[in-house]
């Protein structure tokens, strides 16, 4: 039987009991919170929180019409943990590989397999990758798959849509997003985002706890960098260009189009192609822009721009007479010729654009003397930076007037002795097309920011280099090209008044010398009554035809292209009609 007694001894003893339990628990619940609360709290957090990446993605590249030429897409990798796939049973982990591998098209075989791989070198192992550079229809699929063990990564990917489209002049990005060539490059500005931060704390089980996600840093995404160029002359550019390579057995080929007002740069093909989604496919010399990055000797374009400068200081005018021989000797060790025999000529200035003649460019352009000329070739963009903010761009050579010998003197009236890449070339005939006012060329129209921010390209300085009268008068002379000269058929472009010049210039061999292979260009304007863009193309030791000819079809394509695509109106006006002979 229970007494009084007894029930207050136990009493007393149970209370005791609880007091120590309490005291040790009260002095641990100290200890915890804080003698040792920094060191636990620390401990506790690095032991959950995970601090992942939030990408700033890439901004898009645009033609002067919002067609997207490059863009960035999102690839996804999907992970699982081997152990924690296993705890359900290996009957279990078999019908969650089964739906895992259905969706990837891997099979679920080969998703066991990974799993066994893993277990198999570390029991506990608790990462193993499923499937690389998945899309997001593949993402959503597995994302609503009921197990928390399989998790995903997202990864930026540089596209661009439109394949080998402008794809010397946009670049690309290496595996890792970082600009290498191109546009992607000088525009990289623009275009790069800002990576940000965030945390999470994360369960034992390896999922994220709902709520505890903390940006510590947004990601701010790049901007969108808009072109000058037109997307669909650039491709239509592309097409016929590789078709005239291919006919007359060409090893490359240029075609640039501007704007003769503004200089704005409307398409800048390039064959062979590069594909910015494929770069292996094309050779490594190839991949750069070449119309910015490999000067050639220009020959007999640059011949407009002599008779420009005779005209332009009052030392010819287009019916200035000159008896042109085959052969010229200038006593002082300059030994020219033209391109083929002949008899001597009678002709004009217009007549010496017309006929091509080196002698007679040569015997007018003694006129000038070499500084004035070398000044003029100087403000023509001759042997300087483009002003273009593009990677591996060259000025080309144009020596200073100390170190030209004789035979120098006289090559550089007619494009040879000198070198000049298209685009510096296009920019010298913008400036004729434009009153004599050379506009530096644009590729860039501006950049917009993720913010809706929009930064222009600052409108470049322009510079007279001859007068306006000199410029027309030339573009006059050279509408004999066009109505009388030997390409004439070829040239011409039913309704429009077109100025145009031909060129053969041979390949040096590096020693002084020439080799037996021709770099053909035509380069013109239209129309010349109100002159809205300069063409040029270019072909590099074509085979069946190794004179401008093989050039002249190609002109006439891509121009006549130019004014139907921007619908210029035809010319009201007739040909300037200059006497080539005397």
């Amino acid at each position: 039987m229970i007494t009084r007694k007894t029930m207050r001894r136990r009493t007393a003893v149970t209370m005791v009991a609880v007091a120590a339990t309490v005291g040790i628990l009260g002095g641990k619940l100290v200890d915890i919170q804080v003698v040792h609360a920094a060191q636990l709290q620390k401990e506790s957090v690095n032991a959950k929180e995970v601090e992942t990446t939030l990408t700033g993605v890439r901004g898009s590249i645009v033609d002067a019409n919002g067609t997207v030429l490059a863009d960035t897409v999102f690839r996804y990798t999907a992970n699982l943990s081997p152990s924690d796939a296993m705890a359900g049973g290996r009957a279990g982990m078999i019908k969650a590989a089964d739906k895992i591998g259905a969706i990837t098209g891997q099979g679920g075989a080969a998703i066991v397999a990974i799993i066994d791989n893993a277990l198999k070198e570390n029991p506990k192992s608790k990462y193993a990758v499923v499937k690389t550079g998945m899309d997001v229809g593949t993402f959503d699929k597995l994302d609503g798959l009921p197990y928390p063990w399989l998790t995903f990564q997202k990864v930026a990917a540089r596209t661009y849509p439109n394949g080998a489209v402008a794809g010397p002049l946009l670049g690309f990005v290496s595996g890792a997003g970082e600009p290498q060539a191109g546009l992607e490059d000088s525009g990289n500005a623009c275009l790069a985002g800002e990576n940000g931060s965030e945390t999470y704390q994360r369960g034992a089980d390896g999922v994220a706890i709902p709520g505890s996600t903390v940006v510590q840093k947004p990601a701010k995404d790049g901007g969108t960098l808009k072109l000058t160029i037109d997307s669909d002359l650039q491709w239509f550019a592309e097409q016929t260009l590789a078709q005239q390579t291919a006919a007359v057995g060409a090893k490359f080929g240029f075609v640039t189009v501007a704007e003769a007002k503004t200089g704005k740069i409307k398409a800048i093909a390039q064959w062979p192609p590069l594909d910015p989604n494929n770069i292996d496919a094309t050779a490594p010399e190839y991949r750069g822009l070449l119309p910015f990055s490999t000067p050639y000797e220009p020959g007999s374009t640059f011949k407009a721009l002599t008779a420009s400068m005779l005209i332009d200081q009052g030392k010819a005018t287009p019916t200035t007479q000159v008896l042109a021989p085959y052969t010229f000797k200038s006593g002082n060790g300059a030994d020219l010729h033209d391109s083929g025999y002949h008899d001597p000529e009678r002709l004009t200035l217009t007549g010496v654009l017309m006929q091509s003649s080196n002698t007679g460019m040569s015997i007018l352009g003694q006129r000038l003397n070499d500084n004035t000329r070398y000044d003029f070739l100087k403000k023509f963009g001759i042997g300087e930076d483009t002003g273009i903010d593009f990677p591996g761009q060259s000025s080309g050579i144009l020596h200073p007037v100390s170190d030209w010998d004789d035979q120098t003197k006289y090559a550089t009236m007619f494009g040879q002795g000198v070198s000049a890449t298209q685009v510096q070339m296009v920019s010298a005939y913008q400036a004729l097309a434009n009153n004599g006012v050379r506009v530096p060329l644009t590729l860039v129209e501006g950049c917009k920011q993720a913010d809706g921010k929009v930064t222009d390209v600052p409108k470049p300085k322009s510079t007279q280099v001859v007068s306006a009268a000199a410029a027309n008068t030339t573009l006059g002379m050279m509408e004999s090209v066009v109505t009388d000269g030997e390409l004439s058929k070829q040239l011409q472009i039913p309704g429009y008044r077109i100025a145009a010049k031909t060129g053969t210039a041979q390949q040096p061999d590096g020693k002084g010398g020439y080799l037996p292979s021709y770099y053909v260009s035509v380069m013109g304007v239209a129309p010349v009554d109100d002159p809205q863009y300069v063409v040029s193309v270019n072909l590099g030791y074509p085979t069946t035809i190794t004179s401008s000819a093989a050039a002249a079809p190609l002109f006439h394509t891509i121009m006549s292209q130019v004014l139907k695509t921007f619908r210029v109106k035809p010319s009201t006006t007739s040909p300037a009609d200059y006497p080539p002979f005397y």
